[in-house]
């Protein structure tokens, strides 16, 4: 009769080596994992025994969770992983999708406040989905709050510093 090897505890993990965690990967998985990459193995081990000995998520919960999934808009899938695909996952179950830009990505999520300092004044302009709020008033763009702050015409996203903050978060 074979003797298994006990698991680690999750507070173990961070002392074992690439090879070792592959061993346990085996041990919970059945096959060793594609990437050797410590971290990843590592994140991957502790959420599975954690979720053993909690319980995992309850199955309505990950039905719910698979239905909310399925009507988000946005699901990042990148084509060219569809071939680096793991072999036992069929095909037809695969999910691929493109992304489409709906909004400029230099722009903060909607209820982002964008605050700047000027001639003494602290400004503050809430995001909204498809219009920002400045004062109490809706405007279509940032350009039209910096024109009528200032008196003058400005490119919105240099005046608000929104395109150096969007360069500096990518």
């Amino acid at each position: 009769m074979r003797k298994e090897r006990p698991l680690p505890a999750i507070a173990d993990l961070p002392r074992l080596n690439a090879a070792q965690l592959q061993a346990v990967h085996r041990l919970l998985f059945g096959a060793e994992h594609p990437i050797a990459n410590c971290q990843h193995l590592r994140r991957k081990i502790a959420w599975h025994l954690q979720a053993e000995k909690e319980g995992g998520l309850p199955e309505v919960v990950r039905q719910r969770a698979i239905a909310i999934a399925r009507e988000v808009p946005l699901r990042v899938r990148i084509t060219e992983n569809l071939s680096k695909r793991q072999p036992q996952i069929p095909a037809d179950q695969a999910l691929m999708s493109t992304v489409v830009q709906i909004r400029d990505a230099r722009l903060p999520m909607p209820g982002s406040l964008i605050v700047k300092k000027y001639k003494d004044r602290t400004l503050v302009v809430k995001v909204l989905d498809d219009a920002f709020e400045y004062e109490g008033r809706r405007y279509k763009s940032l350009s039209n709050i910096a024109a009528a702050i200032t008196g003058t015409h400005w490119n919105g996203f240099a005046f608000f510093g929104v395109d150096k903050e969007a360069r500096r978060a990518s």
